[in-house]
């Protein structure tokens, strides 16, 4: 069993939607000072209809012209993402940097990428994409040295390549596959059932899945998940009229059938998981209320054949206090990683009767204390714990015995980032992923009783990373706090001030970021561009108290912090104002909207992602609710105070000048609904903010980022580059 992150941090982590993607040598590029401008047409933009429509906050009364595009299925919003679409097309096209840039991408993305394998039933699984296949290929072996065979090609069940696989669990003897699907990038997915010795799948179907994955019975008769009630025809799903609910599916029954393990008509914000232990006695349950790390756990017991028999969940911890992560069940142990009294996180123990009688919490005691750096997960294999900690946002591993005494650290090639490590607490091996932003992710086996690695997969690309170097420098924010950047660009760069540059941060929701190569960095730094990653307050870099210096009222702190790295890179010659372009998903495009307004002096560029642009209405719209934990809400007159302040949508500054402007979002999008985007586009594009562009991308067949085929990443991800590129006259072939 393996320590997980909360659904709640889960669904974050899909809030992450960056321009970062995962991922060979095109013609030369480079950066060059001729503009090109001129090449393309002048501006007008769609003429975006005003009503009247004003809410009062608190006495404020605040005015939203643009409500009516709120309503993404009415015929007249429709007319405007075509209207707008074309504008931005007609620009897009004009740019002699588009072709090239799309080229110079598809070449780098096209190489093989691997996922981190795992055991079950005695085989390993994995998933590979051999480079432009739309979705990536689940492959099975018996050993590491066989000839893997596809246990599912999710390019089948689509012709475009747009249903994509949201998740898989393997059943203990290795014969089923639930695995789930969702189509056009929704959070909604189905689940099914397939026999993986003859490839078909079952008759079971289950609907209305969301923020959940599957866990088996050991048995093999049937798995645990979590569904909401099916939406009623008209109605919006709110945190107020639809709640989760926990199942346990038998094979070869209806979903009408499924056994209820678990709900709260009380609390409909409860959201669960559950995870079937190592041993198969327990199934452990998770409770999150939102996005934030705190979270509830409860005991489920199996019967002595591992299946479920009915029994009913019995609390372990509900005070959400803090977070509590299962790592794994050592005999009656349970062993927790948390944050308790240990805002950087600790490992404890939990002595569980045997009747899975419940202690009380005052003698729940410390296995691996608090350390310097921040643990970020756990995992238990081969009886050793494995302890992923983060030394100034680069990862470092730990390996210790099940007394909680340390062993070894685990060495990594480099400064980077290192994840995976899953399995069992009886298996002899583990996996992990490493990655920097000059090294493509390679695969590594783990001994875990020596502690040995060994090579398992290194992907070849046509990025040759020798080229390039990357460093990490440190910054001191607005208030004295120091935040790390990692730089990364071609050897011998010269510091004159010159150089396009492109800035990239989320802070938010507990999520750390880390440095990890993707394609956008590395099409970026042969285009003759330095990239940088920031981490920010309010991601999971250094603890609890980071992530919480960075939310509700403090959320400034995330602002001031993104400020200052820009500041940083000007201050030392890296770039100028007038070259310097920023970027975020979902967050991180709440972000990207909010400096802009507070200081659009600073960027040339900015292209804000998938955006939370409407800070007093989020909350009202699917799972916006679950974001409260970190944003607050203009429901209460204190949040509504700070909410205001920094509101993308409502803090645009007509009269000044601002930066070149593109916002992407997707018509499909139910997790951050296209209104954000809509509404703070309109808004711009009539607000007196000088003669740069201020342009919308609305991808129509595909939603937030989460499966979005391989095609239509390259084809954003690329325009990003190229819009960027355009506006700082760089020429690209």
């Amino acid at each position: 069993m393996t320590s997980r992150l909360s659904l709640g941090a889960a669904l974050v982590l899909g809030l992450c939607a960056s321009v970062t993607a995962t991922a060979q040598t095109p013609p030369a590029a480079g950066a060059g000072n001729t503009s090109s401008a001129a090449t393309t047409p002048p501006l007008t933009y769609p003429a975006t209809r005003k009503v009247e429509q004003s809410d009062a906050y608190h006495g404020t009364v605040v005015q939203d012209p643009y409500r009516w595009l709120e309503d993404d299925n009415s015929p007249e919003t429709k007319a405007w993402v075509q209207a707008q679409n074309a504008v931005t097309d007609r620009f897009l096209q004009a740019m002699p940097q588009r072709l090239p840039t799309r080229k110079l991408y598809t070449e780098l993305y096209n190489f093989e990428k691997f996922g981190v394998p795992f055991k079950e039933g005695g085989r390993y699984f994995w998933t590979r994409n051999d480079g432009l296949q739309q979705q990536a290929v689940l492959y099975t072996a018996r050993t590491l040295k066989d000839t893997p065979q596809i246990a599912l090609d999710p390019n089948t069940l689509s012709k475009d390549g747009t249903v994509a696989l949201s998740g898989t669990a393997i059943s203990r003897d290795g014969k089923l596959l639930a695995y789930g699907i969702a189509g056009a990038g929704s959070d909604w997915q189905t689940w099914k059932v397939r026999d993986l010795q003859t490839g078909q799948d079952l008759p079971d179907t289950i609907e209305w899945v969301k923020f959940s994955t599957a866990s088996w019975t050991p048995d093999g008769k049937g798995f645990f998940y979590a569904a909401y009630d099916a939406p009623k025809a008209g109605e919006a799903m709110t945190g107020a009229n639809y709640f989760q609910k926990l199942y346990y599916h038998r094979l070869g029954t209806a979903q009408a059938d499924d056994v209820l393990v678990a709900q709260n008509q009380e609390e409909k914000q409860w959201g669960f998981g559950a995870d079937v232990t190592d041993d198969g006695r327990l199934a452990i349950i998770n409770i999150w209320t939102g996005s934030g790390r705190k979270n509830g756990l409860m005991l489920l017991p199996l019967d002595d054949k591992g299946a479920y028999a009915g029994a009913k969940p019995v609390p372990l911890t509900l005070a959400f206090d803090a977070e509590y992560l299962p790592v794994v069940l050592d005999g009656q142990r349970l062993i927790l990683k948390t944050d308790k009294d240990a805002p950087k996180g600790r490992l404890i123990a939990v002595d569980l009767g045997k009747d899975w009688a419940v202690p009380d919490t005052k003698a729940w005691t410390t296995l691996v204390p608090e350390g310097k750096e921040a643990m970020v997960s756990a995992n238990g294999v081969g009886g050793r714990l494995l302890l992923s900690y983060l030394a100034d946002a680069s990862t470092l591993v730990r390996e210790y015995g099940a007394n909680g005494k340390h062993l070894r650290d685990i060495r990594l090639p480099g400064i980077g980032t290192a994840a995976g490590f899953g399995g069992k607490w009886q298996d002899s091996e583990t996996f992990f992923s490493f990655t920097s932003l000059t090294s493509p992710g390679e695969i590594h086996r783990l001994d875990a009783a020596s502690g040995k690695t060994e090579l398992f997969k290194r992907p070849k690309t046509a990025f040759q990373g020798d080229q390039f170097e990357m460093k990490r420098a440190f910054v001191t924010s607005k208030d004295g706090t120091r935040l790390p950047i990692f730089i990364a660009h071609r050897k011998g760069l010269k510091l004159d001030g010159s150089n396009p540059t492109l800035l990239y941060a989320y802070g938010g929701f507990n999520v750390p970021m880390t440095p990890g190569f993707n394609v956008t960095a590395a099409t970026w730094m042969k285009m003759g561009g330095v990239y940088v990653l920031a981490v920010l307050r309010g991601g999971g870099e250094y603890g609890a108290a980071w992530h919480e210096a960075g939310t509700k009222a403090r959320k400034q702190n995330v602002f001031d912090d993104f400020i200052a790295a820009g500041e940083w890179l000007v201050d030392n010659k890296y770039t100028q104002p007038s070259r310097l372009a920023i970027n975020g998903g979902s967050n991180g495009g709440l972000l990207v909207g909010a400096v802009v307004n507070q200081r659009p002096d600073l960027f040339g560029a900015a292209v804000p992602q998938v955006g939370v642009m409407d800070m007093l209405r989020f909350q009202k719209f699917t799972i916006g609710w679950a974001w409260v934990s970190d944003y607050g809400t203009s429901d209460n007159a204190e949040d509504f105070q700070w909410l205001i302040k920094y509101s993308p949508l409502h803090t645009i500054q007509s009269g000044k000048r601002y930066p070149a402007v593109l916002v992407t979002t997707g018509d499909h999008d139910d997790r951050v609904v296209p209104a954000h985007s809509f509404k703070y586009t309109a808004t711009l594009q009539a607000a007196n903010t000088g003669a740069a562009p201020k342009l919308i991308r609305i991808e129509t067949q595909a939603g937030h980022g989460a499966g979005k085929p391989t095609s239509k990443i390259i084809e954003e991800r690329a325009d990003i580059l190229a819009f960027i590129a355009h506006t700082f006259g760089m020429e690209v072939r």
